[in-house]
């Protein structure tokens, strides 16, 4: 193995995870703080330290595995920050604010990096392919998992949101799903596509529910961003 290009293409891929993985979390602990519940700071978590958020499995052997098989889309996610709903000023409202916080955060990275493009032209042209490289993975990481998040599905953020919308009656038995959350998740980002492979079928129904909206998006910073115009 050439130990230059994999080292730059670790960097590419793991650089914008990491950092949108960590400042996504530290902002669920920054709303949470605001709205009158300091559970993540007493943990530690409102905090830009990216090994407070890493989760092994999450934050790197999920998105190394979707990286090996050439997966649609790379993702990961971190150890979720503690949130004590009930310390929350306002549960209901408070609830969607601390969960939407992370996805805008994502999105706002997402633009930042698209915004850096324009710095390139200060970059002499034989040394900014790593560069571009990097900022399109960080745009598109970025959107990958703010749009993934808002899912509404627990434990997503989206989940979250839904949960705190819906009537009593209905919340109750939705967040009694949230044991089974992570297993479907996993089941149609991972496990399905592998078992339709075997015949010889490619398809991953997250990639395919998340591609056109992903795509929309990316498009539309770039054109706020003033990219290609």
């Amino acid at each position: 193995m050439d130990i230059i290009p994999f080292l730059m293409k670790l960097v590419v891929y793991g650089l914008p995870i990491v950092l949108a993985i960590t400042l996504h979390e530290a902002a669920h602990g920054f709303v949470a703080l605001q709205c009158g519940d300091n559970t993540a700071l007493r943990a530690g978590r409102v905090s830009f330290n990216p090994l407070r958020h890493v989760d092994l499995f999450g934050t790197i052997i999920l998105p190394g595995l979707l990286l090996i098989s050439h997966a649609p889309f790379l993702f990961g996610y971190a150890k979720p920050v503690p949130v004590n709903f009930g310390r929350l000023r306002h549960p209901r409202k408070d609830t969607i604010l601390v969960a939407f916080a992370g996805p805008f955060t994502n999105f706002v990275l997402a633009f930042i990096s698209a915004c850096l493009f324009h710095l390139l032209e200060f970059v002499p042209e034989a040394l900014r392919l790593p560069y571009i490289d990097l900022l399109k993975t960080s745009v598109t990481i970025n959107v990958v998992l703010g749009i993934f998040n808002m899912l509404p599905l627990l434990p997503l953020d989206g989940g979250r949101v839904l949960t705190s919308l819906l009537p009593r009656k209905l919340a109750i038995p939705f967040a009694q799903s949230e044991r089974w959350g992570m297993f479907i998740l996993m089941g149609s980002i991972i496990i399905l596509p592998l078992i339709l492979s075997q015949f010889s079928i490619k398809f991953n129904p997250v990639a395919w529910l998340l591609g056109p909206p992903i795509d929309s998006t990316i498009k539309i910073i770039a054109k706020l961003a003033l990219i290609g115009s």
